[in-house]
């Protein structure tokens, strides 16, 4: 098997086992403490609220929630706190994690990353039992810290392991696993949650982070020219067409990241502005749909789980679908690499956010409110073949410290979007939510036209260590000096 292609299988399993692990509290947290008491009664029936679903026969699963105890008693807040808490660790290693990883491979940077995530997943009850709500905020943190790195190591592998034909492909496959993680995270939490104890869904997956990593340290390597077991014709594939390889020499031990450069960068700030806007919109999917469904919708939690991995699922079929007709259209330049990310990006923006406010809007229909999810989320996954894998255009030299900023200052949407949902929706009312949905729609709209004005799908001049700015004059004094150098050299010695 070509090894390029199990290195994007084990990195997007490794992306899969990341997300279940952050995401099985999204789900588990609705079975650990109760829900909101919403104003004139628990099982209000109105505009605001829709009505419980009936119990199973032959069930202990109740519709209303008020005949279970739950271990914990965390109010909205502290809930929204609990889960954006993984997003404080998260920014903070994501610049030294793409320094790493450029610097030394993203091998080892991105399997110690999910060891240490899948170590704090096992650790996670434990905390909450012995901490409460501070447990719950430190384990969290810490699980970010580990998990912070791994965008960064994704982008340093990409840039040496995928052909620029191959690229939308392949880095859509890789960063596509968020939302298989994020589905089956959802899906298979509510089947443990409705069979066994709450605690059962954090050791199942972290007991799967585990096993990735083993396997991950013996199958692949962070350049394919340090590779023992790769085909020379691969090889020889590899070198010609990837530009991280083409330009690989010694002087990249020599070469200091171009900080001015990057953070003056048009292209590179309208990247980092829509990845906020893409990542208040994922995010507010991720962490808050499970709490919508059992809120709002009042799904039981047997039916939560399933219903709240389908969008992610339509996500990551549209994603792979769309990166396929991305490098077609690579391939046979229809269009320029740059309306085509713009094109993409401006759908994976607009889509979500009208789709999931119409959804809030869409009453207690509840089958019909799942659908426009679906769809919404479905347009979403335009953004792979848009902005997701525009860094490795940009720079693949640098293309692990791009991720990092961008990937770290999208977190802090992570961090800013669980805990302002829990603030605007305290009660869990339909209009509290329609509020919610609707700074969503404002926000990955807003964020979107910094990428169609400044937007960039060329290589930048500064991933050159030797390039130039646009308009620059040479001095012919620098080619004399040049010339005179070695000739004065020649004549002291």
């Amino acid at each position: 098997m070509r090894q390029r292609y199990v290195l994007v299988v084990m990195g997007m399993l490794g992306m899969i086992n990341a997300f279940t692990m952050r995401a099985c509290l999204n789900v588990a947290i609705t079975q650990m403490t109760a829900p909101p008491s919403q104003p004139g009664g628990e099982n209000k029936t109105s505009d605001d609220s829709c009505p419980f679903d009936p119990p199973a026969a032959g069930s202990d699963s109740s519709g209303s929630a008020v005949q279970k105890e739950y271990p914990f008693n965390w109010d909205s807040e502290q809930q929204g706190l609990i889960l954006g808490a993984f997003y404080i660790g998260y920014i903070f290693t994501h610049i030294p994690g793409g320094q790493i990883a450029d610097r030394y491979g993203g091998k080892h940077t991105l399997g110690l990353g999910i060891l240490a995530t899948a170590i704090c997943t096992f650790l996670t009850p434990a905390a909450c039992k012995l901490g409460d709500v501070a447990g719950a905020v430190i384990v969290r943190i810490l699980m970010g810290l580990g998990e912070g790195v791994t965008f960064p190591a994704i982008f340093v592998l990409l840039a040496k392991w995928a052909p620029e034909r191959e690229r939308s492909l392949m880095g859509t496959i890789v960063l596509a696993g968020p939302q298989v993680g994020t589905l089956v995270g959802n899906a298979l939490s509510g089947f443990f949650l409705d069979w066994f104890v709450w605690e059962t869904t954090f050791y199942v997956y972290g007991g799967l982070g585990l096993a990735w990593w083993f396997f991950w340290c013996f199958l692949c390597y962070s350049d394919p020219n340090q590779h023992p077991f790769i085909g020379d014709k691969e090889l020889k594939y590899l070198n010609d067409n990837v530009t991280g390889l083409k330009e690989q020499d010694n002087e990249k031990e020599h070469v200091k990241t171009p900080w001015k450069s990057i953070l003056t960068s048009m292209p590179v700030l309208a990247l980092i502005t829509t990845e906020v806007g893409h990542d208040w919109g994922f995010y507010t999917m991720v962490t808050d749909l499970p709490k919508y469904m059992s809120d709002v919708q009042h799904f039981k939690i047997s039916s939560n789980g399933t219903m709240s991995a389908l969008p992610f699922i339509c996500m990551w079929i549209s994603s792979m679908v769309l990166s396929a007709t991305g490098d077609w259209i690579t391939s046979k330049r229809v269009i320029s690499n740059t309306l085509l990310r713009k094109i993409f990006t401006t759908i994976g923006s607009v889509g979500p956010g009208a789709f999931l406010l119409w959804a809030s809007y869409a009453g207690c229909n509840k089958y019909f409110v799942v659908a426009l999810f679906c769809i919404g989320m479905t347009t979403m996954g335009a953004f792979y073949p848009g902005m997701r894998v525009n860094a490795l255009d940009l720079s693949p030299r640098h293309a692990g410290t791009i991720g990092a900023l961008m990937n770290g200052t999208g977190a802090l949407a992570g961090v800013a979007a669980p805990y302002a949902i829990g603030l605007i929706a305290p009660n869990g009312l339909m209009s509290e939510w329609q509020t919610v949905f609707i700074i969503n729609f404002a926000i990955m709209g807003i964020t979107n036209v910094a990428f169609i004005i400044w937007g960039s799908g060329e290589r930048q001049w500064w991933d050159d260590p030797h390039g130039k700015p646009p308009g620059h004059v040479e001095d012919p004094e620098d080619d004399i000096k040049a010339v005179k150098g070695p000739a004065m050299a020649s004549t002291a010695m």
